[in-house]
Order: C-alpha cells, then structure tokens, then sequence
C-alpha cells in the first residue's frame, strides 16, 4: 500500500540523548518478503514474564492525562494519549522476594480501524525518557498512529520511573576529574537499587507491558541507545518480537557498549571538520570568515578551541549538541563564529557571565530561526542547572573533609553494567594520546578514564540465535556523531536477516521520519506491511541543510551496493590536525598551554 512522505524535510524534535551526552562531555569535563518473526522450538526457553511476576500479571492499569510539558492538551486530546504506573518486579531474576519498583509509560491511541498492535518506542541515552516520544511519533507519522497505539516509558531508574539517585560521598582528597569519577562509582556501586538498573532488567520490564497490554507481539522503534536495549530484548525474548526499526544503530554485536562511544571522539570531529565548517565556509555572507573551511578551524583553533578559554564552554553547551542535528546548524556556526570574534574580550570571564553573553549573541546571529532559539534557549537552560549544581557542591565541600551528595549517575549506570569494559589504566591513557593526536577537537573533554573502567561486571548481551531472532530495519546517517556509521555497518553484518539503510551526506543522530520517499516508505512498508526491503542495503541521499537548495558531497561516498564507504579519519581532518600541532609547536601564547 503506498504510504505518506513529503519531498521536502521536516524540522526534528530536539532529542534528549543529544543533551544529555553534551552535558556528559562536559561534565567528565541508529520484491520484498513478509519479514515476520519464525516460530520458535524454543519459546519455551524464553523468559515468562507474566509467570515470573506472579500476582503483579493481574494489576489493572488506571490511564490518567500525562500533563507532559511537550504535549499541549489539544494534541493529548487528538492524540488518545494517556499514562499509567506499571508496577514490576525489581529483581526480574528474584521476583519473589515481593520488591518492586514502579514504571511509567506513555500511550496513544491508534485511530483507525485496521489496528496492528502496540509500537513500543524508546530515544536512547542510556537514560532517556521516552514518556514524550509516543506523541512525537504519531504526531510526526501518523500513518503509524493510524494503525498502532505507540507506546513511551521511561525506563526503570529514570524520570517518573522509579529513579535512581546515587549517594556519593566525596573527600576534599578528590580534587582531579579521575578521582571525583572513582567517587561517583563508589557512591554508586554502593546504592541499592543501582544493580537492578540495567539493560536486561528493562527488557523483562518491556515484556512485561506487552502482557498487560494484552498483546502477543511486541513491535519496537528504538533511537541510539534503544537499538542496544531493542537487540537485547530481540535476542532474549524473540518469539515476542514483532517488527523492529533500529534507527542509529550502537555497536549491537559487540561485547559492550564500550565500542560505540570509543568511536565518537572521531565522529564528532569528522562531522565538525567535514560538514560544518564547510558550511560555514559557503555563508560568508552570514557568518564572514572567508571561504576556506580550514582556515575557519585555525581562527577558531587560534582562539583556544576547545582546549582553553571560552571554548570549551561553548563547545559543550552550544555546538556539540547541534552537530547532532543538522537542521541546528546555524547554531553551531554561530558558536563558532562567537568563539573566534569573542576569545579575546571575554577572556578571564566566569562561565555565568559567558553563558548570558553567548546567549545573547547567538539568539541575535544572522540567520537564526524560531527554531535555533528554542535551541538555544534549552542549552541556556541546561547550561544554567549544571552551573548551580556545581555552586551548590562547592558551598557544601567548604569548610569539612568530607561530604555527601546525591546524583544523577543512570546513563554511566547503565552503559557500565551492560558488559565489561577495558579495566587498565594504561590503556585509557595511551587512548588519551590517541585522541589528542588523531581528535584532538574532542580529546581535551576525555583525558581521564571513563567511570566504566572502573566498573567490574559480568553481565552480557545474549547471543543472537539465527532460527529465533528477528529480522530488523537499520537505518543510519553518514556523519552521525553519536552512533557511528562504521559501527552500525558492522552491526548490520552481526544481525541475522538485517536490511540497512544508509543516508549520505547527513549528519544527524536520529534518521526516521525524514520526509523523503527513499527513506521513510521502507520503514512504512515494514512497519505497517511487514515488507523489508528487497536488497540488503539501501542507500538514500540526504536533503540540504538549512537555507542551501543543494547537497554537498561530505565525508565518504555512496557505493553501488548501497552502503556509504566512509573513513574515520579524513584527509581534511588529518590536514586539521597537522595545522594544529604546527600551530601549538611554533604560536606559544596565552591561548595555548606552555
């Protein structure tokens, strides 16, 4: 049946994942056959929820309004959307012992008659909440709201979930970024309910809506992270499994998710060095720094970067969360252009007096939209919250040897526990030097080992099962920052029965709806059909950025075998950062470190 797209894109929602691995950075500092699920000879070895949790498989859900700040009340009206408290288990392994936890979850009703079922939806993160996104998806594809109830949930430890905050206490010894890190797994490692807070528990919890709700599959539409969390409900429960989009795609197939974020030091500066600044390179008009993208990078490179001065403020609250979305670009540029005219008048300036200048000058830039300063005005906002956090632990270290703190430590939680990570020090420090010679844009936020090398776990994802596991949607955007193209390529070749979609020449973080017919009409053939695609791969050409009428051939190139061919370290970043330690070796000043 022919599905709705539009030849033109639509604006993207502003996605929580983006923000929250920017505050992260900072802070530390994803003809054809019916592609159905097969029967299984071996259901009866999968986990039975609904046997498991015993007397809580009879609760009764009471639907109420969800008075989501995102959602006005004229679209909860249009939309059938309600929210209900799931009470769960809080050890799915030791049901029994009668502790619980609660579960939020977000539902839209399908509005048509031909009913499919439920599309259980989630963002990422790890530790995203997905209470909003069931709206943002039948708003945005209504031909899925038409035939699914698109169901959200903020996962176990997580916002109207049960949440999880763990209680640090740091010493006035902890005085480095390493040793506050030690702290905050310690504090954590230490909490009760942080061993229960893991991919595999959510995955009981999913299966466990499912049963309430009444259904015998579960279709799933997972961004980021969720495409970690949706193969591992897939490899664990795959007879439940019905139809499932990966979109930006994680290094499912790895042992850990340790592979996906040792690649996004070098998507972010591959994205920042191939797209951006050529971006800003063809609106001089805009923006007035010449033509040259590298000359760009050397005025802002020259201006301390992200390693001193007003940099990495910037970088942090303004420009890496754009890269995540190309249609906030302008902002990035802007964030940029603001670096490079301001390093010099606001050097010595505090962070609050950086944030409320930079904010002004961005919300006045040429070429910003409604939609860039409501950007804008959400890292502002962010930005100011981290800045109290920060004046509030200061005023309590003052004066003792020792205080307590509670935080909010879910996304480490969750990405440490789900499979062992590289323990050695050394190895963390030799990735350092890797990072400051090979991405050096990104390498000053990562100096320290990350909280997972100090995290021992013996949990891992099952093992795909060629006869059970589903076959899946991929889809993947050439310049992603988050989810490298790389790893979801790889990814792609570990699923068993997995079709891929590849956009060239976009860089954003989160893919499906696009709007374009090449792009979305897969997903609505399989989503409401149950039609994949009937090559493997699938490649599609992005659409141009904001204010350009053409696509710009970036980073690698699309093959006839509807794969992009892409390298990790470009050319241009090469020549970049060859420009840079020249520039460092032979420009001693106040802006470098001697």
């Amino acid at each position: 049946m022919p599905h709705p797209t539009t030849g033109s894109r639509h604006p993207r929602r502003v996605r929580r994942p983006a923000a929250l691995l920017a505050v992260t950075l900072v802070a530390a500092a994803l003809t054809s056959g019916a592609a159905g699920t097969s029967a299984s000879a071996a259901t009866a070895a999968e986990p039975d929820t609904a046997a498991l949790a015993a007397p809580l498989a009879t609760q009764r859900l009471t639907w109420e309004p969800c008075g989501l700040a995102e959602v006005s009340p004229e679209d909860e009206a249009q939309l059938g959307l309600s929210c209900a408290t799931v009470t769960v288990p809080r050890d799915w392994h030791n049901p029994r012992d009668g502790r619980t936890i609660q579960v939020r979850i977000s539902r839209t009703a399908a509005s048509g008659p031909d009913r499919a079922g439920i599309l259980l939806v989630n963002p990422g993160g790890p530790g995203g909440s997905g209470l909003s996104l069931a709206p943002y998806v039948a708003r945005s594809a209504p031909a899925l709201a038409e035939r699914y109830d698109v169901i959200g949930f903020d996962p176990r430890g997580v916002g109207q979930s049960t949440p999880l905050l763990c209680t640090v206490t740091y010493r006035d010894t902890d005085n480095t970024n390493d040793l506050i890190t030690q702290a905050n797994v310690r504090g954590c490692r230490g909490t009760e309910l942080t061993k229960y807070i893991t991919t595999e528990q959510t995955t009981y919890d999913m299966d466990f809506i499912r049963v309430l709700l009444g259904e015998r599959k579960l279709n799933y539409l997972g961004y980021s992270y969720g495409t970690w969390l949706g193969t591992w409900y897939a490899a664990t429960f795959g007879s439940r499994t019905g139809r499932m989009v990966l979109d930006s795609v994680a290094a499912v197939g790895s042992p850990t998710l340790q592979e996906t974020w040792d690649l996004q030091p070098f998507t972010r500066d591959r994205a920042f060095q191939e797209q951006l600044l050529p971006y800003m390179a063809r609106h001089d008009d805009l923006y007035g720094r010449g033509s040259d993208p590298m000359k760009i990078r050397e005025m802002f490179e020259r201006a301390g970067g992200t390693r001193v001065g007003m940099g990495p403020f910037m970088f942090g609250w303004f420009i890496l969360g754009a890269l995540y979305d190309t249609q906030n670009y302008p902002t990035a540029a802007a964030a940029v252009n603001t670096v490079i005219q301001y390093y010099e008048e606001w050097n010595g300036w505090t962070p609050e007096q950086i944030l409320s200048a930079a904010t002004a000058k961005l919300l006045a830039a040429p070429g910003i939209t409604a939609d860039d300063r409501a950007y804008i005005e959400q890292s502002r906002v962010a930005a100011q919250a981290a800045l109290k956090t920060q004046r509030d632990r200061s005023l309590l270290a003052q004066g003792t040897d020792e205080y307590t703190y509670d935080i909010d430590y879910v996304f480490e939680v969750i990405r440490c526990q789900d499979g062992q990570w590289n323990d050695s020090v050394a190895y963390w420090n030799a990735f350092s030097r890797r990072l400051t010679r090979d991405a050096p844009l990104v390498a000053p936020y990562l100096q320290n080992p990350p909280a997972c090398a100090y995290w021992p776990t013996s949990n891992r994802m099952p093992k795909f099962d060629k006869k059970t596991f589903p076959k899946v949607l991929m889809l993947q955007d050439e310049l992603d920052v988050a989810t490298a193209y790389e790893g979801a390529l790889a990814a792609s070749k570990k699923l068993p029965g997995a079709s891929m979609i590849s956009v060239d020449n976009e860089g954003s973080h989160g893919v499906f709806p696009y709007y374009t017919p090449c792009v979305d009409d897969p997903v609505y053939a399989y989503l409401l059909d149950g039609r994949l695609p009937a090559e493997t791969y699938t490649g599609c050409q992005a659409v141009p950025l904001p204010g350009e009428s053409a696509v710009f051939e970036v980073g690698g190139k699309l093959t006839g075998k509807g794969t992009v061919k892409t390298r990790l370290i470009t050319d241009d970043m090469r020549a970049a950062n060859r420009m840079l330690k020249r520039m460092l070796r032979t420009e001693p000043g106040p802006s470098y470190p001697e």
